[in-house]
């Protein structure tokens, strides 16, 4: 079992029991003294009082701590101690060091929760947030009541809380469910500490396996990458080594080779070809391609994958699938080839329309005229049931789902419009004067993923638009496809030259690349968009050359070639230029793209930057520090994963919103959504957030923002290509600004991206009926 110091070295965190009533166990890591060698160290206890840094990754920290010597003095203590919460009472073993610049500062090896003694520590602890119902004021007064029995009230005689003014018996039940919960959980605790399992992680197990996590840990440990979120083969393969499951065990070996595959799925595959997933396997699990082999042979015979001759670009190749993409793959194809064979049409008034008088209407009706290639959209996309529409900025697209909207409701068709995000729906709504939703919104996705419209139950609707479809997955895209009713039509708009979807597959460019999908591409860029630095520099960057920076007035470079530079400037970009200069607000209006999430010019130090320098802490205000992140009133954050439990109709994977209150009393925190809905996170949901000053390229896609920043380091090297580019400026409805190397940005440029991801939908929709 590795230890705090090693697990830290390793991107892990020192992991904690809960706060409870009993004595608590030590940190993971084994007793105090025991690591590796290096003595039995020095014994600090003291009170939690400040994070001044915490970095997830590594799980190091900075913290200030009061050791009780009544003097006010705060000592800094530093090392392995994500997860502890401020207020808590914590032993902590380590040794005292000299640091050359910062001083005395005690460097921690493990550390283990205490409950506090004192009538000030019960109230620190107590008013900390650390139990739902109680915050400082409340604590204040129970620690008043009760002194130095206050625990033990707690413990044994909660009904008696009532006594406290203020506390009625809803709360006091409240306070005394939540204490119980923290003594259910610390068996359960101790247990996964013990085989080196954070504390984040260990209340996830929790929450899925209740009572029965020991077991399900002990026994089926590989169960917990299907089945938990955040925890993935890595994890659970730590966990099964420490409960003793062999290594060359095929129960490991084939939860190795799903991991393989959801590994290439995360990386846009519906597949993997069989030699690169017994190469990647054999590489992973460190084990004979033999057996990674036989236990391959043996999934396919228990249908736990499937393997399939697809073409590939030099002969046929035996795909192998995880059973949930071959079916959607599969299915998807059948239903777009039962849309566009369906005999009965529900827009049959356009087969025979008289094309020059219906034209001559909408020019009249918008005051424009459409150009050759729109007109071609319009007449496609009303007449054929499936269509493509795709095409860069300042082609006219939106101005060409306008008029296919118009002339549908002209004929009083039942149109639904529809986009993967909350901003592009609005935008879409806004450019049509119609109503338009998210994809999962109309579907009416429920627990689980299973959607309220599909093949039996479809959508009414005689035509539906989707735009920004080059954000579709295999998954949505075949939820999506299978709900439209026989006879609609489909119209599917998108920049098929932008990143492909952040999840496996790449729908638009499959349906583009078989020849039985109509489809229009439109190249002619519109007079007024010439004027445009965004749209031409965009159209520009993708065909391979240079921006043009001089006399362009949306579109700036600010060369500089350090990272840490890099990050300063664009910090000042959004908190000072732009603002300064064009007006714009600086959390609402201006939005930094970054190619990677990681390094100092990546989108996890700027938004530790941006936070600080736009939503700094405020005296007085609450504040909520969960792992590495704090969160405060006024943050931009965005959604991490799909949770169909939350909100009116659940909270997906890319939205964004705003921290409207933090509640410290409730445990709660509320997120006012893009989609403008109030949503409320429990405090130990918090891992499902993160903050979106900056976020990377790829989760930008389908947004749109008045300005973009696009900070370019050479530290991306490996990232720097051009639809990542193109993708970041066509973002921008306004304004563009790149902070970076000029040498950083020549590499995006003539750098023309990953290749092909492996997909088998374009010759599922090519094999001759």
């Amino acid at each position: 079992m590795t230890s705090p110091a090693d697990r830290a070295a390793t991107g892990g965190a020192s992991t904690r029991p809960p706060a409870g009533p009993t004595t608590p166990a030590t940190a993971a890591g084994g007793p105090a003294g025991a690591e590796g060698g290096r003595g039995p160290g020095t014994v600090l206890e003291a009170v939690l009082e400040r994070i001044t840094y915490a970095n997830e990754e590594t799980g190091y920290t900075i913290a200030r701590v009061s050791a009780g010597r009544g003097d006010g003095e705060l000592l800094t203590v530093v090392g392995p101690l994500l997860g502890a919460q401020v207020g808590e009472s914590l032993r902590l073993t380590g040794r005292w060091t000299t640091h050359p610049r910062y001083g005395r500062q005690f460097e921690v090896w493990s550390y283990l929760t205490v409950l506090p003694a004192t009538v000030q520590g019960i109230q620190r602890y107590l008013g900390s947030g650390l139990i739902k119902g109680i915050g400082p004021r409340m604590a204040e007064r129970i620690v008043a009541h009760f002194g130095t029995d206050t625990l033990e009230v707690i413990e044994k005689e909660p009904e008696r809380l009532v006594e406290v003014p203020g506390l009625g018996p809803k709360r006091t039940a409240m306070i005394a469910a939540a204490w119980e919960e923290q003594k259910v959980i610390k068996e359960v605790m101790v247990f996964l500490q013990g085989v080196g399992v954070s504390t984040s992680i260990a209340v996830r197990i929790f929450k899925q396996y209740g009572e029965s996590s020991i077991s399900v840990v002990r026994n089926q440990p590989y169960r917990l990458a299907e089945d938990v979120w955040g925890i993935g083969f890595k994890t659970a393969d730590t966990i099964a080594q420490a409960v003793g499951i062999p290594h060359d065990s095929p129960e490991r070996v084939k939860a190795g080779i799903r991991y393989t595959l959801s590994q290439a799925a995360d990386e846009g595959h519906c597949y993997l070809p069989a030699p690169n997933l017994v190469a990647d396997a054999v590489k992973i699990l460190q084990v004979p391609a033999e057996l990674v082999t036989a236990c391959l042979e043996e999934l396919v015979a228990a249908e736990g994958v499937v393997r399939e001759q697809v073409p590939g670009p030099d002969g046929t190749v035996p795909a192998v699938y995880l059973l949930p993409f071959h079916r959607a793959e599969t299915s998807l194809a059948a239903s777009l080839r039962a849309l566009l064979a369906a005999p009965r049409d529900r827009l049959a008034a356009f087969a025979d329309v008289d094309w020059d008088r219906a034209l001559g209407w909408l020019r009249e009706r918008t005051g424009a005229e459409l150009a050759p290639e729109q007109a071609q959209a319009v007449r496609l996309a009303l007449t054929a049931k499936v269509a493509v529409l795709t095409g860069g900025p300042g082609c006219g697209k939106s101005f060409t789902v306008r008029s296919i909207v118009t002339l549908a409701r002209a004929k009083r068709a039942k149109v639904i419009l529809a986009a993967p995000t909350g901003r592009a729906a609005k935008r879409l709504a806004e450019l049509t004067g119609h109503e338009a939703t998210t994809v999962h919104r109309l579907l009416q996705l429920r627990p689980g993923g299973d959607a309220s419209f599909d093949r039996d139950n479809p959508l009414d609707a005689d035509l539906v638009v989707v735009d920004e479809a080059s954000m579709l997955d295999l998954l949505l895209a075949n939820k999506l496809v299978k709900a439209v009713p026989p006879g609609a039509h489909l119209l599917l708009v998108g920049d098929v030259d932008q990143l492909p979807s952040v999840g496996a597959g790449e729908v638009l460019r499959d349906l583009l690349a078989a020849p039985d999908i109509p489809r229009v591409r439109l190249t002619q860029i519109f007079r007024q968009a010439q004027r445009s630095g965004v749209v031409v520099n965009a159209h520009r960057v993708n065909s391979g050359l240079h921006p043009i920076w001089k006399g362009m007035d949306d579109f700036f470079l600010f060369p500089c070639e350090e990272p840490e530079e890099i990050a300063r400037i664009t910090v000042d970009v959004v908190a000072r230029r732009i603002p300064r200069r064009f007006g714009l607000d600086p959390r609402r209006d201006v939005q930094v793209l970054a190619p990677m999430h990681r390094g100092a010019a990546g989108a996890g130090a700027l938004n530790a930057a941006l936070q600080e320098a736009l939503t700094p802490p405020r005296e007085g205000v609450p504040e909520r520090r969960y792992g590495g992140r704090v969160f405060r009133v006024g943050d931009k954050v965005t959604q991490l994963r799909n949770n169909y439990d939350k909100g009116a109709a659940g909270v997906f994977n890319g939205t964004v919103g705003v921290v409207t209150a933090i509640h410290p009393d409730e445990h709660t925190l509320t997120v006012l959504t893009d989609e403008d809905e109030s949503v409320d996170y429990a405090f130990d949901e918090l891992d499902e957030l993160a903050h979106a000053y900056a976020v990377s390229i790829h989760r930008s896609q389908g947004s749109e923002y008045p300005a973009v920043v696009v900070p370019l380091a050479t530290s991306a090297w490996m990232m720097l290509q051009r639809n990542l580019l193109y993708t970041a400026i066509t973002r921008a409805k306004k304004l563009v600004v790149v902070v970076g190397s000029r040498r950083a940005l020549a590499q995006a440029i003539r750098t023309r991206g990953a290749g092909r991801r492996h997909t088998g939908l374009t010759h599922r929709l090519s094999i001759p009926r």
